[in-house]
């Protein structure tokens, strides 16, 4: 392949192992660590983060591109010779929901991080071929506003009925490994990419200055972690619902699932029962709980009154929570039942209390960089939140962002005494960025029509 650049080269290679495992369909590949050489690892390491925190060796990006041929090929040779072993993750809590829980995430060091990317793209071409239209989560070309679109459509298409939201108690730790090892042993019999996923499951974690390892889980946080997950989850959720539910039921039914995250919708509440009965012994036989009180049967059928039921939108029974937004029955500007989203509580109050947390921490900074920093993180909320229907919420956040901000300019000084008209002068001067709809609704339909 001569004259091909080293990303064509890949693709070109991944193409194959696709298109190989799409002719085998039930058969385990032998050789894909042949694809795995300098090149491979070159291409592995382009696409790794930078910027990324560093593992428990302290290196960085940089100081592996030093000498980056010679690291990379040491990597290469220990990693076919068998000599690579895997270095413990260090281990760190990031705020999770409402800000009162945190979630662990794992730092693997820099190489271990290319290798585990080298890895993932021999995987994720085979596994692509597998994955079900329902799942959503870290997969080439697929994103959350396409699996909330998904669900829009589908639940209108059936009008409403029970859905079950399901939420699996801390699934990156309890992820059995046994389990996960004869799930990828079904299509994959490389020896050697089985013994470095196999490293990777039992690597340490560290924490505390302490290593400790676990009979079960993976950390999350590595690079070939979301695709264990939708491997796992594609066989203990996805297939089973497929090929064992959908036929037994007596109405229509779908899965939305997007990494660990999953929403079941029936049209028939009898169906959402009898698969409500069943569900926890299905995830108990792969050594997963599901949470008995975050994993729930949700009435949202279409409502038939003549107005909103009382608490206004999207309070009390009938709305369901999936990747970030609250899903409930409103009525369309033609005055007909939709469904509609606004941001979920616990993710309105963490993006509040971050920014108030930002406004206090900076702010005896210029007025032109906290502008700056206050705009990007506007604009990113507005970026994954700006959904039709979801412009109140949006306004919200800007309203609360300015009023913080307000808040601490005032406290820059002891005479620093602002006053909200002082503060609308000032805006001027330094506007924020307005909210507005990203994602619309109109325009696809107007795209696609």
């Amino acid at each position: 392949m001569e004259g091909i650049s080293g990303p064509e080269l890949i693709s070109t290679r991944q193409k194959k192992i696709a298109t190989l495992a799409r002719q085998a369909p039930t058969m385990g590949l032998t050789s894909l660590n042949h694809y795995l050489d300098l090149p491979w690892l070159q291409e592995a390491y382009r696409r790794t983060r930078k910027d990324g925190a560093t593992g428990i060796d302290g290196q960085t990006a940089t100081d592996f591109a030093a000498n980056l041929e010679a690291n990379l090929r040491d990597l290469l040779e220990r990693a076919k010779s068998g000599r690579y072993r895997a270095p413990a993750v260090r281990r760190v809590h990031i705020p999770k929901g409402d800000g009162t829980k945190t979630r662990p995430i794992g730092i693997p060091t820099f190489e271990d991080k290319i290798l585990q990317r080298a890895v993932a793209m021999l995987l994720e071409p085979l596994f692509e071929q597998d994955f079900l239209p329902c799942s959503y989560g870290f997969r080439p070309g697929r994103s959350q506003h396409q699996a909330l679109q998904s669900l829009w459509d589908q639940t209108m298409g059936i009008g409403g009925g029970t859905f079950i939201e399901i939420d699996i108690r801390s699934f990156f730790d309890a992820l059995d490994k046994g389990h996960l090892r004869e799930i990828l042993e079904r299509r994959v019999r490389d020896g050697v990419v089985l013994r470095l996923i196999g490293k990777w499951l039992n690597a340490g974690v560290l924490e505390g200055g302490a290593i400790s390892y676990s009979d079960t889980g993976t950390p999350q946080g590595g690079v070939v972690s979301p695709l264990l997950a939708n491997v796992y989850l594609h066989a203990v959720l996805d297939i089973w619902f497929e090929h064992d539910v959908r036929p037994r039921l007596k109405g229509r039914a779908f899965l939305i699932r997007f990494a660990d995250d999953a929403v079941l919708g029936f049209a028939r509440a009898d169906d959402a029962e009898r698969v409500m009965n069943v569900l926890p012994k299905r995830f108990e036989k792969y050594g997963l709980t599901l949470h008995p009180e975050k994993t729930k049967m949700v009435d949202f059928s279409r409502p038939r009154t003549p107005k909103p039921p009382e608490g206004g939108r999207g309070s009390g029974p009938g709305t369901f929570d999936l990747l970030g937004f609250t899903h409930y029955w409103g009525k369309s500007r033609r005055g007909n039942w939709v469904v509609q989203r606004k941001t979920a509580k616990d993710r309105f109050s963490r993006a509040i209390r971050r920014i108030a947390e930002w406004c206090r921490d900076n702010r005896h900074q210029p007025i032109a960089e906290q502008q700056q920093a206050l705009g990007l993180k506007l604009r990113g909320h507005y970026g994954y939140y700006g959904i039709t229907g979801n412009f109140r919420a949006l306004w919200r956040l800007y309203e609360a962002t300015r009023r913080r901000w307000q808040k601490w300019l005032g406290r820059r000084s002891q005479r620093a005494h602002r006053s909200w008209d002082w503060f609308v002068r000032f805006l001027e001067r330094y506007p924020l960025p307005t909210p507005r709809i990203v994602h619309s609704s109109l325009r696809r339909a107007a795209n696609t029509g």
